[in-house]
């Protein structure tokens, strides 16, 4: 079998772009056009331009689709409207998280998981196996989308001149079918950077004439390609979870500070629930570490697996760092025991190679954008 990483439709675009391409679960990727500075600040002022067809689309159909769901994943499925979409978790058994979802309803029976790229094999291997005894079908969709996200306070207006959907009444975390230059798209007001945006999922053939278009239309308006380099930095400012970092199998989403998305309540049972209710109890009766945010007051940067210490004790591990360029310091995000947890807790540090470097504990997100 080859071991050659997968290449999206836009592959030679990116290349003809001066794109640094790098290999990202087993595609081949942009990581950057320019610096991760400049890609970063445009989508936080103007707008920017994503490839994101490596994310993995499923697509469950069929008169016992929302069972099968609300069985396979601990969300309340039934509760999402056609057009809507909900950010939810597949757990295993033992409550562990096995990714992190966003579910699009399509139309009455028919719905799509939206996996991370890392994950998608899994999540489609764990619902088809979840799927026996529901009337429902289970299918992969990998291959038969590309995405492109634009991002940032200009992306209304810009997308808006390109179709004529009525974008001013898609709401945040809903979609609706569409025609973006010419292009028939799914239209979802989502997005992973912490700013107004929209992805838009279309054929792959359509993926270069889509995004000649939106570079077009937003050529007045400061637009600029992105690579993944700076949707990371975008989303650690938003303090949005990382599979991987934030999330992993051995943390359930109580332990991640995520209990909210189970929904006990939902009807029937689901994968994980005793688990999961174990977890919850757990949780108020012996809080687990709390997922935080770290600010340096010096300029090295902190790295994931590295230690948070207090008074010469471990009392925590960065999951994510990086520099910041809207707070202009390096943050980090980090889980740590939760008598180390509030904010301003004094004495706080990261061990980097040796030394403590001093770090003030902050609320999530670090950046919060102006509605």
């Amino acid at each position: 079998m080859s071991t050659s990483p997968r290449r999206t439709a836009l592959d030679a675009l990116h290349r003809s772009l001066g794109a640094t391409m790098t290999d990202f679960a087993g595609w081949d990727m942009p990581l950057r056009y320019t610096s991760e500075r400049d890609e970063h600040q445009a989508v936080r002022t103007r707008a920017g331009l994503f490839d994101l067809s490596h994310m993995g689309e499923i697509t469950v159909t069929g008169p016992q689709a929302v069972q099968l769901l609300d069985h396979a994943l601990v969300g309340n499925i039934s509760t999402v409207g056609p057009g809507r979409a909900r950010y939810t978790m597949i757990c295993r058994e033992d409550g562990g998280i096995v990714d992190d979802l966003i579910v699009y309803r399509l139309g009455d029976t028919e719905y799509m998981a939206v996996a991370n790229a890392g994950n998608a094999q899994v999540v489609l291997d764990a619902l088809t196996e979840r799927a026996a005894g529901f009337e429902a079908t289970v299918r992969d969709d990998r291959d038969a989308y590309a995405l492109i996200a634009v991002q940032g306070p200009e992306s209304p207006g810009i997308l808006a001149s390109v179709t004529d959907a009525d974008l001013d009444g898609l709401k945040y975390y809903a979609g609706l079918p569409g025609t973006v230059a010419g292009v028939p798209a799914l239209i979802a007001r989502t997005g992973y950077t912490g700013e107004d945006g929209f992805e838009l999922f279309v054929e792959p053939q359509h993926a270069e004439k889509l995004w000649l278009a939106l570079t077009e239309a937003g050529r007045e308006k400061g637009l600029v390609p992105c690579g993944l380099s700076c949707r990371d930095t975008l989303r650690l400012e938003a303090g949005m979870p990382l599979y991987g970092h934030e999330l992993t199998p051995a943390l359930t989403p109580f332990d991640a500070g995520l209990g909210r998305v189970v929904k006990f309540e939902k009807a029937g049972d689901f994968v994980g629930r005793e688990a999961l209710r174990a977890a919850a109890d757990r949780a108020e009766t012996a809080p687990p570490r709390r997922l935080v945010g770290l600010v340096a007051e010096g300029r090295r940067v902190p790295r994931a697996g590295m230690a948070v210490v207090a008074g010469g004790e471990v009392v925590g591990e960065v999951t994510s760092g990086a520099p910041s360029p809207t707070l202009g310091k390096p943050i980090a995000m980090a889980y740590v025991d939760a008598g180390h947890a509030e904010p301003g807790t004094a004495g706080v540090g990261v061990d980097i190679r040796g030394s403590h470097e001093p770090y003030e504990v902050v609320a999530l997100p670090f950046y919060k954008r102006r509605k």
